[in-house]
Formats: structure tokens, sequence, C-alpha cells
């Protein structure tokens, strides 16, 4: 039986990470503090964060407990093929530095309803404001709250409440001091994740190549794709298990594309790190967490697939059962950690702790951005002063933890599974958004009605698809086309990767047919030089789309 305590040693390593965090922050903080602090300083740390501070604080907003948790689940569930989500953001990563933080920068684009009012109208912004803040707060945050309390108290032993109001003070405490704090903090963060996520690996990689009585990294990694070749398969054929989550070529030129290009490119929580930038920093920092991201299945993927070999080898088999006797996959992290030898585990619980509270302070601050900018200071109190904007933001991420702790617990985020959870829940906003956005940057006939479509419809269908279209239609006949799986209830349903690439495709016919009736003239300022890149990214760019050639190439 694993040790679910921590020793006196872990705790020095977490205390040691926790002084140096919460130190270099107060440090940065004091730095950089100005007597009137303005909103886009603390909102957006204009102009002070560098290259590796945004590429940092990218993949530290990024991975959190349902990486860490979920993705390992997934890992042990479904193998390397949910790395996907990992790889393919790689490559989207450069579509995102190439054509779309030029468009944002050169617009002076500051929050994402920004953008919305200036390229449509207030309404759109307004509804799409309400969209995103009920979407961060109630399903990132509190589900980024929820599987990182669940967990460090897994692997601590301590009260899951009081691991919850610990993260979630902790990341308020790092949030407060704006965005400067979280993106120059994140380089530690980032540091203790990748350093403790490293460890992690190597010990359960290691140790199935013990248990089958060799020694060493690489004869354990031979091991697990023999003994687990089954996990080793990026793409899925239509009689796999795990279809629905990751249907066959749809993660390659389907509807994988629509959740990245959203996540990484009209979203406030990630693109808030580049918006302060100029564009060649803001590139080269984007650049940066592309190459990390090819890293992350190591950390992320690999330790779920060593834990899967293990657990058909016999260990684990309490561990992995939940309450009711079922195994649970994200299980399988947590029981990894609480094998690890005293001072390295508490490393370990710093990277897990790291990267929650990286996340969380990340989500809180563009929940503050999107709720002070863009509904307080425009219909609340329009002559509000800067000073009272950054108070009205501070007290925001109060609000915004108090709810997540509040309401985290009766979401149903341990049923699905974290990652798909967070996953499913944003796939109902994320077509119709992005076809809003990818519309509104490249084609000027773009009108509000057709953005509002988008949003507000593309949100109605993806709810239709899910849960009434399978009770409407018998949806059998698709099933040789792999756009239908059949359930354990014997109702066919569409995956949520395919129903997103419909709906978006939707949204767009639409649109297209009010631009034409009702043409925009509100066009924003683009030319193709904008696009243009240095030959330095433009080889770091090709470096990084081959890997990820070759890395499909290989695990296919």
């Amino acid at each position: 039986m694993p040790n679910k305590q921590l020793e006196a040693l872990d705790y020095i390593v977490f205390l040691v990470y926790f002084l140096i965090v919460a130190g270099y922050g107060y440090y940065i903080y004091k730095k950089k503090q100005s007597a009137n602090i303005s909103t886009t300083d603390f909102f957006l740390a204009e102009g002070s964060l560098t290259w590796w501070a945004i590429g940092s604080s990218l993949i530290a907003s990024n991975i959190s407990a349902e990486q860490f948790i979920g993705a390992s689940g997934d890992g042990f569930a479904m193998g390397l093929a949910i790395a996907t989500y990992e790889w393919m953001a790689a490559a989207t990563l450069i579509v995102v530095a190439v054509f779309f933080m030029p468009i944002y920068l050169k617009n002076r684009i500051f929050t994402m309803p920004q953008f919305l009012t200036q390229r449509y109208n207030n309404t759109v912004s307004m509804i799409m404001a309400i969209f995103w803040l009920f979407l961060y707060v109630l399903v990132n945050l509190t589900s980024i709250l929820f599987l990182g309390a669940l967990a460090v108290s897994t692997i601590s032993g301590l009260n899951f409440t009081a691991c919850m109001i610990g993260l979630a003070v902790f990341a308020v405490i790092i949030t407060i001091g704006g965005m400067k704090v979280i993106g120059f903090t994140d380089v530690i963060q980032v540091f203790f994740l990748i350093m403790g996520g490293l460890a992690t690996t190597y010990l359960a990689i290691n140790l199935v190549s013990t248990e089958n009585g060799t020694e060493g990294l690489f004869q354990g990694f031979d091991l697990m794709l023999t003994q687990s070749a089954d996990h080793f398969h990026m793409i899925f054929p239509k009689d796999h298990p795990h279809y629905a989550s990751l249907p066959g070529l749809t993660v390659l030129i389907g509807g994988m594309w629509i959740v990245n290009l959203n996540y990484w490119g009209c979203n406030q929580y990630i693109t808030q790190r580049a918006l302060g930038a100029d564009l060649k920093t803001a590139r080269e920092g984007i650049l940066f967490a592309a190459f990390l991201k090819l890293l992350m299945p190591i950390i992320v993927v690999l330790p779920g697939i060593a834990a899967y070999t293990l657990y058909q080898k016999g260990l684990f088999q309490q561990e992995m059962l939940d309450a009711t006797g079922e195994v649970n996959k994200d299980h399988a992290y947590p029981v990894l950690l609480n094998l690890l030898p005293t001072g390295l585990k508490g490393l370990s619980f710093a990277a897990l702790t790291a990267a929650v509270v990286a996340s969380l302070a990340g989500k809180a601050n563009s929940i503050s951005t999107i709720f002070t900018l863009d509904i307080y200071k425009k219909y609340i109190a329009p002559q509000a002063s800067e000073k009272q904007l950054v108070g009205v933001g501070r007290v925001t991420i109060w609000v915004a933890m108090v709810i997540a702790i509040l309401v985290s617990p009766y979401m149903g985020i341990d049923k699905k599974g974290g990652f798909q959870f967070i996953q499913e829940m944003t796939g109902l906003v994320s077509p119709g958004v992005f076809a809003a956005f990818i519309l509104g940057f490249f084609w000027k006939k773009t009108n509000s009605a057709g953005a509002l479509f988008a949003i507000v419809g593309g949100f109605l269908l993806s709810l239709f698809f899910k849960y009434s279209l399978p009770n409407l239609v018998n949806l059998e006949f698709l099933a040789p086309l792999g756009f239908a799986v059949k359930g354990a209830d014997g109702v066919y349903t569409i995956p949520f990767l395919d129903t997103m690439g419909f709906v978006f495709l939707i949204c767009v016919a639409v649109m297209i047919l009010l631009g034409l009736q009702k043409p925009s003239n509100k066009g924003l300022e683009i030319d193709s030089k904008m696009f243009k890149v240095n030959p330095t990214f433009a080889v770091g760019a090709a470096i990084i789309l081959l890997l990820v050639v070759i890395l499909y190439a290989i695990f296919w």
C-alpha cells in the first residue's frame, strides 16, 4: 500500500517551493509597482514580459490538474492517443503566432470581447463576455480547483476542503499582483512542473522495468511498447472502445483544429499572455510554448500508460478503485506519486501544486479582466478611474474563487473524467465562437447578425446535437462513416469532436449567407505584410511542424 502521507522532508521541499514562488512574486510586484498602476499594466503587464516569460506562462496556465490527473487518467484508459491534444496544440500555436497575433496587436485589441465590439457591436460583445465568464468560472476554474484539491488531498492525506481553500488562497496571492507577477512567477512554476513531472515519469517507467526483472528507463519503455502495445496508437479505428472520445482522422483534419484554434487563438485566458508584448516578442514566446507542448505527453501521458502496464501486472488493484468499486482512471497519477521516495515526492507534490496554482491564477486574472474592462467599465461605471478599476479587478478575483469553491463539488467533474469533462463542456461554445472570430478576421462582409447567430445559435446547436438529436433520429446510418457510435444504452450519438465540426460548418454557412445579404463595413486593419515572419522564427516553426509529423508517423 503506497504511503499517503508526506514526510517531513517532503514538507520542507514543498515549503522551499512556496517561499521561492511567493518571494519572487513579491519581489516582482515591488520592483515593478507604480504609484498609479494602470489597467493595461495590471491586466496585461504591457511591454514588461519577455519571450521566455510569455512562453512559460502559456504552458503554466495551460497545464494543470486536468492534464496531470485527467490526461494521465486517459493515458491509463486509452493510451498515447490522448497526446493528440498536446501535439496538435504545438502545430496550432504556430498558426496563432503567424496569423492571429498580428491582427490583435495591429488593432490594439486587449480582450476578446473588445475584438467583438470593434469588429461587430456591443450586443455581440456583451453576450460573449457573459458566456466566457460562465464558462471560465463554472467549468474551467471549478474543474481546476476540484481536480487539484482532489490530487493534493489524495497525495498528502489532508482534508479535501482544506486543500481546495489553500490552493485558492495561494493562487489569489499571486493573482492580485497583476499580470506581471503571474507571468514571471510562471517561469518558476514551469521549472517545478517539468522537473517534478519528469521525476514521476522516470520512476513510473523504471518501476515497469523493475517489475519485469530488469533495470533502466529504456528497458521500461520498451516493455511498455510490448506489453501495452494497444496503448501506443494515435488514430483509433471505428470499432475502438474509445472512438467516441477521439474519432479517427477527426483528430488530424476535423474538430481537433476547432478545439485548439479556439483555445489558443480566441481565448482571453491564453492570448492575454502575449497581448501586452510587441509582435516579435509575442511570436518568440508562443514558439517557445510550442516546443514545450511537444514535451508535455512525456510528463502527463506516459505515467498513465506506465500505470496501466503495472495494473495489468497486478499492481494497484485496490488503489485504482473508487468508492463504488469501479476502476477510476483519474486515480492513476496520484497512485504513482504515492510511490515516490521521500523528498522526491515533495518535489512532485510541488510540481502538481505549481500547475494547479498557475492555472488558477491565470484563469482568475482573465475572469477579472473580462468583467472589469468589458462589463463594469462599459456598463456599470464608465467614469471609473484606473485605480478603481484595478480595485474592482482584485475583488472579482476573490469572488470568482469563492464561487468556484462553493459550486465545484456539484459539477459532476469526477463522473466523466476531468480532462474529458472540460473538453466536452468547452466544446458546446467553441464552434460558434471560433466561427465568429475566424470570419471576423478574414472576411470583411461578416456582419453582427452572423456573429450573433454563431455565438448563440452555435451554442444551442451544440446542445441539440448532444442531448436532443440522438433521441429524435436513429443515427445508426452515420456509423459506417465513423460519425456515430453506439452507447451502452444502445443509442447512437455523434462524437463530440465531430459535433463541433458540424456545428462550425453550419455557423460558417449561415454567417456567409447573412454577410452576403447585408455586408458589414467594419473589417479590421489587415495587410499581407503583417503575416511575414523572421528567419529564426521560420526555422523554429518548421522544426516543430516536422517533429509533429514524425511523431504521428511513428505512432499512427
